[in-house]
């Protein structure tokens, strides 16, 4: 199925082929997953014209991406608020929003660029779940409500991620930063600074299991009572800060802008 390039700014380019979605996608979503195909089309039409995902990474947009994400939300209460740090093309904060109309979903985002499509596609889609905040973590602390959950995907190594995204959370709530499968060793040498921004419990879970051919790998760190380290504490003691690269690598190396 190919689509006519969208109207905002693509100069005549052309969009990629929109994947068909694999069986269990409907199963996922249920009575949402008209939503998630149009966001799927979306993603592969404005979103690869525009640089918020890359062309090679249209044929697999359910199963790497926008599955991928749906998943973690077993892992969220129902009505929760969540704060998606470093949210790039909405994942996973559009994916949650579309998934569960129940929870209310902030889109962190720092790039005006990203900042803008975001901004169009939760006006195409219809979601009034979703506010869309311009700005990175650590500049958000005392503009974003505090989160019952806050997540992120690709956006840098654990203790950077633990500095901006702590502070956003709610005192007992839950951190979920989706990573690979080297987050236990992320775990193991970040324990003393995780411990200092507040976290209580930490286990690492695997979402989707049994529904997709790889399942998802979560943190799924408790929240006491957030400590900020200051905004610039981010990368001390990591000796190979994350990095988030184009959309065509893998997720995991993606570099924070």
């Amino acid at each position: 199925m190919k689509h006519d390039p969208p109207q905002h700014g693509t100069g005549g380019l052309e969009t990629a082929d929109v994947p068909a979605a694999p069986a269990q996608a409907a199963a996922i979503f249920g009575d949402r997953f008209p939503l998630a195909q149009q966001y799927a089309e979306l993603l592969a039409g404005s979103g690869v014209v525009r640089g918020l995902i890359g062309p090679r990474e249209a044929p697999r947009l359910w199963e790497r991406h926008i599955l991928n994400c749906a998943v973690i939300t077993e892992l969220i209460d129902p009505d929760s608020t969540v704060a998606d740090v470093g949210s790039g093309a909405g994942l996973p904060g559009l994916v949650i929003a579309v998934r569960r109309p129940d929870v209310s979903v902030t889109l962190i985002e720092p790039l005006l660029r990203r900042v803008r499509w975001l901004d169009e596609v939760v006006q195409e889609l219809g979601l009034t779940n979703v506010t869309v905040a311009r700005g990175r973590a650590e500049s958000l602390w005392d503009e974003v409500a505090p989160a019952d959950v806050v997540t992120s995907r690709a956006v840098s190594a654990l203790e950077n991620l633990a500095v901006w995204s702590v502070p956003l959370v709610r005192p007992g709530g839950w951190w979920l930063p989706m990573k690979g499968s080297s987050v236990a060793d992320e775990i193991e040498q970040s324990r003393d600074l995780l411990s200092s921004v507040g976290v209580t419990e930490i286990e690492v879970v695997e979402c989707g299991v049994g529904v997709l051919d790889e399942p998802t790998i979560v943190a799924r760190l408790a929240i006491g009572t957030p400590r900020r380290l200051g905004k610039n504490a981010a990368g001390k003691g990591t000796k190979k800060p994350g990095r988030r690269q184009s959309a065509d690598r893998r997720p995991q190396d993606r570099r924070r802008q």
